[in-house]
Order: C-alpha cells, then sequence, then structure tokens
C-alpha cells in the first residue's frame, strides 16, 4: 500500500477509513450530494486520529452539523434550492459519520438525522421524486420513486437496492439520475437489512430476497408511469446477491443486474473478515459489528451461522431473465473470480459479464472510483434488452 495519501487511500495503511471516506468521495458526481473540498478538510483533522475510535463519527457529524446550520437558514430566508444542496450534502456526511457507531440509540439518532436531512435535500432538488412506502409482509420498504422526466406514458423501470452499507438516498442518485435522463424511473428501495429499513424499522437481512423483490415489482406494477412488461431489478456490493436471487424466483421482472458479483459462499468471507479483524481490524473494510448488525444478530458468529443460506450455489442455475454482471478485475473487497462463478453458474442464453480494468478508467469494487463508467454501462445494456 502506498505511503501516502492517493485518492483510494485516503488513510495509508488503513482500509477500513481509506474504503469508507472512498464511498463518500464517489457521490461527488452526483446532484451535488457531498463536496470534495468538505470531504478533504474532514479527512485532514482525521489523519492525525485513527487511534480514536469516536473521531470518525465526531469529524463527519461536526461537518454535516456546520452545513444543517446553512440549509436552515436559507430555507428561512425561502431560498429552498440552495436550502436542498447543503441538506443534501449534511445528509450525506451524517451517513458517513454514522458508519463506525455501534449499535445502539446514538447510531439510531445519526441514521434518523442522515435521512430527515437527505429528504430535505432530494425533494427541494427533485421535484419529480417522491418517498413512497411498498407493502412487506404486513409492514412496509421505505422508497423513492424517481420519475422519468417529460415521459408521455408508462416507461421502463429500474428497482435498485442497496448494498450491505449503502442506502436509497445514494442509490436514487449515482443511478437514478442516469436512468431518469434516459427515459426510465426508478424505484430505489431499502430492503431488509438496509438503509431506513434497518436503522429505524429493525427489518434485518433475510436470504430469500425474492419476497422483497416481489414486493418491489408488484408495488411499481400498478403505477400508471409504469410499463410492467420492462422492469428491471438491480443491486450492487450485497445487493449483486439480492438481485441474482430475485431474479431467480421472480419471473415477471425483464432482466436483472448484478452490479458487482458477491461471494459465493458468504459464510467463509465473513469467517475470514472475522479472522482478519482479530489479526489488525484496519485491514479490512467492514467493521467489527456491520454484519451481524444487519443481520439481526448478537454474535458474530451467529451471524456467520445465518448466513449459511446466502448462497447461489443451488439458485443461479435458475435465472433464466437476460442478466448483467459487471465487475471490477481488482476487486478488493469481492474477489473477481465470484463474478465468473455466477456468469458460469447462470442458465440464461442472454447473461453477460463486464470485467473492468484499468484501461476501462475503473479497477475499485462497485467502480466507486469512476463509478459513471459502470452506471453507464448498465444502462446501455438495459436499452438493449427492450
Amino acid at each position: 500500500m502506498a505511503t501516502h495519501s492517493t485518492w483510494l487511500d485516503q488513510f495509508p495503511g488503513n482500509l477500513l477509513w481509506s474504503n469508507a471516506c472512498l464511498m463518500t468521495k464517489a457521490m461527488a458526481p452526483y446532484g451535488g450530494s457531498v463536496a470534495l473540498g468538505e470531504i478533504d478538510e474532514v479527512c485532514q483533522r482525521l489523519m492525525d486520529q485513527q487511534h480514536d475510535p469516536d473521531a470518525w463519527r465526531r469529524e463527519w457529524c461536526a461537518m454535516g452539523a456546520r452545513l444543517e446550520r446553512v440549509a436552515a437558514r436559507a430555507a428561512a430566508e425561502g431560498r429552498e434550492h440552495t436550502a436542498g444542496n447543503y441538506y443534501l450534502r449534511a445528509g450525506m456526511y451524517y451517513f458517513t459519520g454514522e458508519r463506525f457507531v455501534p449499535p445502539g440509540p446514538q447510531k439510531r439518532e445519526i441514521g434518523r438525522k442522515a435521512l430527515e436531512l437527505h429528504h430535505a435535500g432530494l425533494l427541494r432538488r427533485y421535484p419529480n421524486m417522491e418517498k413512497v412506502e411498498v407493502p412487506y409482509e404486513g409492514a412496509t420498504l421505505p422508497a423513492l420513486f424517481l420519475k422519468a422526466p417529460h415521459a408521455s406514458g408508462p416507461v421502463p423501470t429500474v428497482v435498485v437496492f442497496d448494498g450491505m452499507d449503502n442506502c436509497k438516498e445514494m442509490s436514487v442518485l449515482f443511478n437514478g439520475l442516469e436512468f431518469a435522463a434516459r427515459g426510465w424511473n426508478t424505484l430505489a428501495i431499502d430492503g431488509p437489512g438496509q438503509g431506513e429499513s434497518l436503522r429505524l424499522r429493525e427489518l434485518y437481512a433475510r436470504h430469500d430476497y425474492e419476497v422483497a423483490g416481489t414486493a418491489a415489482f408488484d408495488y411499481v406494477a400498478q403505477r400508471p408511469e409504469v410499463d410492467a412488461e420492462r422492469v428491471f431489478v438491480m443491486g450492487y456490493s450485497f445487493g449483486g446477491y439480492y438481485a441474482a436471487r430475485v431474479a431467480a424466483f421472480e419471473p415477471r421482472y425483464r432482466g436483472g443486474i448484478a452490479f458487482a458479483a458477491l461471494h459465493w459462499d458468504l459464510a467463509a468471507w465473513q469467517r475470514e473478515i472475522k479472522r482478519r479483524h482479530e489479526q489488525e481490524p484496519s485491514n479490512t473494510a467492514q467493521s467489527s459489528f456491520h454484519f451481524r448488525w444487519i443481520m439481526g444478530c448478537e454474535s458474530a458468529d451467529e451471524a456467520i451461522k445465518k448466513a449459511e443460506k446466502f448462497s447461489l450455489a443451488d439458485v443461479a442455475s435458475r435465472i433464466t431473465m437476460p442478466f448483467l454482471i459487471v465487475h471490477a478485475d481488482v476487486d478488493r473487497t469481492v474477489p473477481v473470480a465470484s463474478a465468473y462463478k455466477l456468469h458460469e453458474a447462470i442458465a440464461s442464453p442472454k447473461k453477460h459479464l463486464k470485467i473492468f480494468t484499468a484501461e476501462d478508467g475503473t479497477r475499485y469494487h462497485v467502480q466507486a472510483d469512476n463509478r459513471q463508467v459502470a452506471v453507464d454501462y448498465i444502462a446501455d445494456w438495459i436499452a438493449s434488452n427492450p
């Protein structure tokens, strides 16, 4: 690893913080949701505080609070667009600050604040966006529906599930804005174990994600803006497993996309993460508690046991719809071998695998170093499967 700060390795020798920082930097091109100068300011303050377990929360939330005050003044003065921009950035920084706070009241409150500010910004900046609730097992899943502007009738729609540590407020921007520009709707949804569903509703991850996928399809199919014959399901990072699972069991989708293929054996991956945490905690992109939190488990061992059901080994062969996998060749989070293995196992004659290399301009997990490259590739693929 480099001995000095770089774009990817903001904190040399500290993959945990560097990866988290990159996830925030990756939002820079999308809707003013972060500012690189503000990120750099926070990181400069954090550079000498890496041994303080609370420094990450303190510095990111301080930046969020500073911008929230500016947003509130702008809103009070009727400058709604300006307020929206500041609220968006404040929400993203609070969400980043929450990342390494252990589960409990403080984490819940920071998560609630991040969502409140995100929504205050999104709904001001994007009048074609609405907060919606998707019926799900007697409850609902929170989602954001971004309508294609100027559409005169039903149009294609993409249902987007998050990764392990992301949220719909992020994906509606880095996916939804591009899809809207191409004349499509987006339903960005926090499924079980994700975003708002996890933080405020205590809905935990489940291996049979087709239940959430079916709920999402049923919701969008009844909307007049949606062409129910052209609905695609996509998941990124951990959502790569979810999208494949949904595609295997919910045939009404027109196609599926794994924006990074998740591990074939989730339990084995988490056992390795646990081992690395015991030896060198900063040498992994995942905190010691995050996985057990999304699984709703008290211990890592209990979460790993639950993860044994999260496998595509006997599932991928059921995928017969068009399916796209995009992955980075030197992905440090999910080895590229997982993408090849998933592609080989899928039964669909219209399966496609794209491995991004340095020549493409991106080599990081979920293309966080150059995400537009992947989003464009995915959108072009969707357009080729009308």
